[in-house]
Formats: structure tokens, sequence, C-alpha cells
């Protein structure tokens, strides 16, 4: 977890990649990457616009158990009438007011706003869950351009010193001092280096559009990730603190009391209901009823009623029932989707563990590995010089310390990435822990309190607008990097 202490604070432990180049002076920190995917990256967009939506399932759960009141008017004009009839309107215009009042539902209201709440809960949890996720992603991408670089670079500084060794070996078989498989072997070295360096920056180009895609911008002589702190001790702690925090959990155990819930809202419809009405009419024969005695007739009235209905439901041909068990077995099915994500996250935790603590092992071995081949590659050419070693046996070694080189850059990069998906699978590396500076974070709480007890028909939202940003004007990628 990222804690806020400071831009220079967080670029401590900057030593932790090896990296290709020297740093620009406007580069990009993770810090920067992660602050602006949370503002402009659209599958953080989409879960919060998705989440808004979720919001909204409380105010119409809770619009049955409210009054409604309709109102209606019509206007006839009688272009047939009856030839018996000398009383018939020509015209008449008739309007009507209804008023409904619910009183009791069964506990259908009640039970169906509690499970909204619940879904909304759930939602909330599930937009943590992918902040985790695109943060996870981006940390993926970023570490992914530091390593390609670095590999590049790797790459590079070999197919240098291969083509010096091609240009001494030739040297050296001009005045007969080697045979002509010893410069091919240093021609077949050299043009292997230089396939891999075209394959590396390959990986480096493509690394950098992913990076645009997640972040949304070109990555700009990425600086080296700060230390993550807070990570824990042992797999157990990890367990414990994921069982509490992590956001896959808290929602599913959201979802088993929604579906709880939804047990109740199916039973609800065998039992009474009581509602209050009132209606009001007003009826208008401009001086058309009754024909020649219209004088005689009220043209206009007006009525009104008022009362109580109660609804006995008798019988329904079994379907409050088989909604019954069709709830009961969702909420049986919601409890089996907890136990099961319980597991998975255990799992996920348990493997993050044992890949971070692997992943720093290896960065020790990985290390020695690279001391012990460059003292190696020293003594083999010294060696030479003397003619106890061929040209051969320093292809080798110089290819031994650059696959040395290769994997330590690797299991730096894998370290990094593994304690970070460490981190989001015990819940702590969503945006309320990274602590970013790039204004204030997005509470999904704040919608829901704003909408939860809406009633207004009218009461609309301005129309949607895109929020993230297009990335269709950033130049394409290549495998270049600055000169070292």
């Amino acid at each position: 977890m990222i804690r806020a202490v400071g831009r220079a604070g967080l670029l401590t432990g900057a030593c932790l990649l090896l990296t290709a180049g020297a740093q620009a002076a406007f580069a990009d920190t993770l810090r920067d990457a992660l602050v602006l995917a949370y503002q402009t990256n659209p599958t953080l967009e989409s879960a919060r616009a998705q989440q808004r939506a979720t919001d909204e399932s409380v105010p119409i759960a809770r619009a049955s158990g409210l009054p409604s009141l309709s109102a209606d008017a019509t206007y006839t004009e009688f272009v047939k009438r009856s030839a018996n009839s000398f009383t018939a309107p020509e015209r008449g215009l008739s309007a009507g007011v209804d008023l409904g009042v619910p009183i009791y539902s069964g506990g259908a209201v009640k039970n169906r706003v509690k499970a909204a709440k619940n879904r909304v809960q759930a939602g909330q949890a599930d937009l943590r869950g992918t902040e985790s996720a695109v943060f996870s992603q981006i940390v993926a991408a970023y570490m992914d351009v530091i390593q390609n670089q670095a590999i590049v670079g790797l790459n590079r500084g070999n197919v240098d010193v291969l083509n010096v060794n091609l240009q001494a070996t030739s040297d050296r078989f001009e005045i007969g001092d080697l045979t002509r498989t010893d410069v091919a072997q240093s021609q077949s070295r050299l043009a292997l280096a230089q396939g891999d360096a075209r394959s590396a920056e390959a990986n480096l180009a493509a690394s950098r559009e992913r990076y645009i895609q997640l972040v949304g911008k070109v990555p700009n002589a990425l600086e080296p990730p700060p230390p993550l702190p807070n990570l824990p001790v042992s797999a157990d702690e990890a367990v414990r603190v994921a069982l509490d925090n992590n956001p896959d959990i808290l929602a599913s155990k959201e979802r088993v009391d929604a579906a709880e819930n939804d047990i109740d809202v199916a039973g609800a419809g065998r039992l009474p209901t009581v509602s209050l009405y009132t209606s009001g009419a007003y009826n208008n024969y401009f001086n058309t009823l009754g024909g020649a005695n219209s004088a005689q007739i009220k043209q206009t009235e007006q009525t009104a009623q008022a009362g109580a209905r109660l609804t006995i439901p008798l019988f329904q041909g079994g379907r409050p029932a088989a909604q019954r068990r069709q709830a009961q077995a969702q909420a049986s099915a919601a409890l089996e989707t907890q136990i099961e994500i319980e597991r998975d996250v255990i799992a996920q935790t348990r493997s993050a563990y044992t890949s971070w603590t692997a992943a720093n092992e290896l960065i020790r071995s990985a290390q020695v590995a690279v001391e012990a081949a460059e003292l190696s590659l020293e003594g083999v050419r010294a060696e030479n010089t003397v003619g106890n070693r061929t040209i051969l046996d320093i292809l080798n070694a110089e290819q031994e310390l650059l696959n040395a080189r290769v994997r330590l850059v690797t299991a730096r990069r894998n370290a990094y990435v593994a304690g970070f998906s460490l981190l989001a699978a015990m819940g702590r590396a969503e945006a309320r822990d990274l602590n970013l500076d790039g204004g204030t974070l997005y509470d999904p709480d704040l919608n829901y309190k704003r909408v939860r007890g809406k009633w207004f028909d009218w009461d609309d939202d301005r129309a949607p607008t895109v929020q993230s940003t297009r990335t269709v004007d950033t130049p394409v990628q290549d495998g270049d990097i600055p000169p070292q």
C-alpha cells in the first residue's frame, strides 16, 4: 500500500530496477500514471456509471410504497347518435383524478428496498474491486515498460560488444592468429543478438501501447517505482486481511443478504394488501345534453369517492409458492457462491504471497549469477589472451552474462508486480489505500445519498457525456530508447 509521504519520499528505493538511459527532466512516476488513469480510464468510468444505475434501484423499489396520483381527460364528439334518442348529448368533456395510498403490502415493499440497498453495497464493493484490478494492470504495464526498456538496452549493448568481437576476430584471422571457424562463430552470435534486439524492441513497443491503453498517454521516461510498504510477513496474515477487506468477499456477503430479502418479497405475494383510494370526476356536455330540454338539465356534474380496499388472494395457481421456492434456490446459490469466492480469494492471496517471496529470492540468486557471470567473462577474456580459451568460450561467457542480467531485470519486475497483486488480493490496492494526490477521490456513496430519497417524476440528471479520454491521437510506439 503506497502511503502519502510526499513525492520525494515515494522515490526512496529507486534502484529497484535496472533502467535504460538517463531520466528525462519531465519523467513520469507510477503515482502519475495511477492518478491519470483514476481520472480518465474508461473501465473505471463505466463501472462508476453502472454503480450509479444500481443506486437507482432503491428509489425504484421504494416507489411502489408511495402514493400514486393520476389524472385523465376525454373530449368526445357523438358523431352518430341513435335515432330513438332525443336527449343524448352531441359532445362532452370528462376529467378525473385518482389517488391511491398503499397501506400494507405484505412486506413486499420493505424487503424489496432492503434487497436494493444490499445490492447497492455489493455494487460499491465491486467498484472497489474494479479499481484494484485496473491499478494492478497499470502497475504491470508500467513495470513492463521499464523491464523491456532495460532488456532493449542490454541487447543493444550485447550487439555492440559482439560487433567489436567480430571486428577483432576478423583482424586476428587476417594475420593468421584465428581460423575462419572463429569468425563464423562471431558472425553467428552477432546475427542472433541482432534478432534478439529486434524482438526486444517489438516487446517494448507492445508494452508502451498497453500502457497508453490503460493510462491514456505515452510513457515518458518512467521512473523506478516506490517501494510497496505494509506487505504481510506471512501467508496466514495476508489471508486474514483478505478475508476482512477483499471487495469480492464483501460484495458476495451483501448479495447473500439481498437474496434472503428476495425470499420475503416473493412470499408477500400470498398475503393480504390494504390501500386507500379516492377519486373525483367532472363532466361537461356543452349545453347539448337533453336535446330540446337542455335548458332544464344541468350540463355539468362533479362526483367524488373515497374508500379503503382490502385484497385477499385466495388462489393464484401456485405462483407465489413457486416464486418463493425460486427465491430460496437463488439464495442457496448465493451462499454457495460466497464460499466459492472465499476459496478463490484464499487461493489468490496464498499464490500471490508465494510468487512474491519466490521472486524476491530469485532477485538475490540472479544478482549472484550476474556478479559471477561478470567475473567469469573477465577471466575467460584474460585466459584467451594466453591461448587457454577459444573465441567460442568468450561468446558463451558473454551470452551467460546477458542471460543473467535479463533474468535479474525480469525478477525485479515480477517481484514488484507480485507484491502489488498481493496487496490487491488483501483489499489494499484501491484508490483509498494509495492516497492518490490527483484531487478528490470518487465516492460512490455520495451519489447514492443524493438519489435514494428522490420521488419527483421529473427530477432527471443531465444527459450523459464521455468522461474518459481517447488515445487515437497518440503516436504509434516503437522500441527505441534514449542512447546510453
